[in-house]
């Protein structure tokens, strides 16, 4: 696979609030694999720049008015990306936390085990990683894979390929930071294959909108009413 060539039969979603100083890179390298026409960028009531800098970029813009967290975010792209006749999507921030060259390699592993979805795993080298997130991912991981009937090393991270006829028969309904947690789980109640693929996360100077509390308690909400699904 030539690895700076465009990806056929793949579109790209970008949610991204408050993205203004970094999406234009992301996008840039992102380019180098799916064809702009093809990146779906959400702005998710962003005050900066984000949606002019998308726009200028020459991709497909989704705005939401107001901001209605990550989750809504990815829901909005994922509904866009089903109109692009492509039969995957690839997830990644707008930070510049995901490194867009590492794309290829998804494509890779869903094509060598056929998976529906394939997430990105950065606990195969913790080094840089803040002490606290990793004992978070994996306590987290370890009760999302075991409710997916599946096992996902790190769960949390939002670097990941998804097969999108899958994903339109799956009825999300999280809107915040747990809609990754919840994709799993569908994903796997549903009957789909997940498989991970390591990747590098880059931490900079970015700000987090995670807020350890609320977003704890979001999740043991989802856990609770996954038991429902």
């Amino acid at each position: 696979m030539d690895s700076a060539a465009p990806l056929d039969d793949l579109a790209a979603i970008i949610p991204a609030y408050n993205a203004g100083a970094h999406l234009a890179a992301v996008i840039d390298t992102v380019s180098r694999y799916v064809p702009r026409g093809r990146i779906v960028v959400v702005d998710d009531g962003s005050s900066d720049d984000t949606r002019a800098v998308a726009q200028r970029a020459g991709v497909v813009v989704e705005v939401h008015p107001q901001n209605r967290g990550k989750g809504a975010a990815i829901r909005s792209g994922i509904a866009r990306a089903a109109t692009l006749g492509v039969t995957y999507a690839i997830l990644l921030d707008a930070d510049g936390q995901h490194n867009p060259d590492q794309i290829p390699a998804f494509v890779a592993r869903a094509r060598e085990t056929g998976a529906d979805m394939v997430v990105g795993n950065r606990l195969v080298d913790t080094g840089n990683m803040p002490w606290l997130r990793l004992v978070t991912n994996h306590v987290t991981s370890a009760v999302v894979s075991a409710l997916a009937g599946q096992k996902v090393p790190d769960s949390q991270n939002g670097y990941r390929l998804i097969r999108l006829a899958l994903f339109a028969r799956i009825p999300l309904t999280t809107s915040r930071y747990e809609i990754e947690s919840e994709m799993i789980i569908r994903a796997g109640r549903a009957g789909g294959k997940i498989a991970s693929v390591p990747v590098q996360t880059i931490y900079g100077a970015e700000k987090s909108f995670i807020n350890p509390f609320i977003d704890t308690g979001r999740f043991l909400r989802m856990v609770v009413k996954s038991v429902f699904w």
